[in-house]
């Protein structure tokens, strides 16, 4: 009898393999939109694919709220765990790293090795915590343009997110028009509305009443919020998926099969949201969150290009009539978080300018997550986008 081994999944054809992050160090000082100003910050990057001699096939990858630098492949052969992307990016994959040279970062506030709340502040010596300043999504894409220039990349090809990374993208193709070819934007929106604010709100709220949250330092007491960071991502998740979603896999399924008249987990759904939310609050930092929360209420790429008194469309279509790109628009039928009617005002902004826009509205049952999966429609509009001939400006 012969002894087989299932092969690490690196070793798929399809797959970038192992890939090791990068950090890059900026001494520039970096002044933010909030007027503080970082004396020097890091980016953890990864990169996939090859870069060409003229460096016109990069392809830019922004991540949404709780995502990294490391969208595809594996760390090393011991890890299980692709990367967040990784169906989307590889060998023949929608983004195919053998056209692409594909670069995704961790941006400045997060907690997955860039400048953030759990770095330490070159001013003090210590963590940042507490003190680490508010930032915007605009602060984001001023760091990923000297990323840019210190990769020697003039042009992307394309800057590519889903939901807040999808801002990103918009965010780019407003200030810097003349430094991208190509614009997708995936489960996104022109900016919040109240009621996502609101849910934002409700889940800061779960952080900042914990009595571990130590006014955000924590660290320094060597603890941290536990339970407001569960309930703050039980609040989020429940935003991500559809109700038929939750219908399909849990129903009112009972875990023993009967009830047992109390507070602990009786539904199968409930079990779910606490093991979701205990997952999160040991990877995630409380800090992080908070800020990158706040990133998404302030939101608003007309912030500047226009005067207060227009109203929305019109401040929007004012905006978007700066941007020389390309753009792919993609929604999801059942994403109430950010629903297709958002999509849909950055598409009418753009068509009312004569930009050249293309726009799809996928069918999928997974709620706001769905830019996650591999759903033949959607993979397929996203490589046809990214190879067809250019038409912009």
């Amino acid at each position: 009898m012969t002894d087989t081994q299932t092969p690490h999944p690196s070793l798929d054809p399809r797959s970038v393999g192992i890939v090791t992050p990068q950090t890059l160090h900026f001494n520039t000082p970096l002044t933010l939109e909030c007027e503080q100003v970082l004396p020097s910050f890091d980016l953890v990057i990864e990169t996939y694919g090859t870069l060409n001699a003229d460096k016109s096939n990069a392809i830019l990858i922004c991540h949404a709220l709780s995502g990294s630098h490391h969208a595809a492949g594996y760390h090393s052969e011991n890890d299980t765990k692709a990367g967040w992307w990784d169906n989307f990016i590889g060998n023949g994959k929608a983004i195919d790293t053998t056209k692409f040279f594909v670069v995704c970062l961790n941006n400045i506030g997060s907690c997955h090795g860039s400048t953030g709340p759990t770095t330490i502040n070159p001013t003090t010596g210590e963590i940042w915590g507490a003190d680490f300043p508010l930032i915007t999504i605009k602060d984001w894409v001023k760091t990923q343009v000297m990323l840019s220039d210190r990769l020697g990349i003039d042009k992307w090809h394309a800057i590519v997110g889903g939901s807040m990374g999808g801002m990103q993208a918009l965010q780019w193709s407003v200030d810097y028009p003349d430094r991208l070819s190509r614009a997708v934007i995936i489960a996104s929106t022109p900016k919040l509305s109240a009621q996502n604010i609101a849910f934002n709100e409700v889940a800061r709220q779960s952080i900042l009443s914990d009595p571990d949250f130590c006014d955000g330092w924590y660290l320094k007491h060597g603890t941290y919020p536990k339970r407001g960071l569960i309930l703050a991502r039980m609040v989020g998740h429940i935003t991500y998926i559809t109700e038929e979603a939750m219908k399909a896999k849990f129903g009112r399924d009972l875990k023993s099969g009967k009830f047992m008249y109390g507070f602990d987990v009786e539904f199968e759904v409930e079990s779910y949201l606490r093991y979701q939310g205990e997952r999160f609050s040991k990877n995630f930092d409380a800090n992080t969150y908070l800020l990158m929360t706040k990133a998404l209420d302030y939101f608003d790429p007309t912030r500047g290009y226009t005067s207060d008194d227009l109203g929305e469309e019109e401040a929007l279509k004012q905006t978007l009539a700066r941007t020389q790109c390309q753009f792919l628009i993609v929604s999801f039928t059942t994403d109430w978080r950010f629903s297709p009617e958002r999509s849909v005002e950055i598409v009418d902004a753009l068509m009312a300018n004569n930009k050249p826009v293309s726009f799809v509205n996928i069918d999928a049952p997974h709620g706001h997550d769905s830019f996650l999966f591999d759903i033949p429609r959607y993979t397929q509009a996203v490589r046809n986008f990214l190879t067809a001939p250019f038409l912009g400006k």
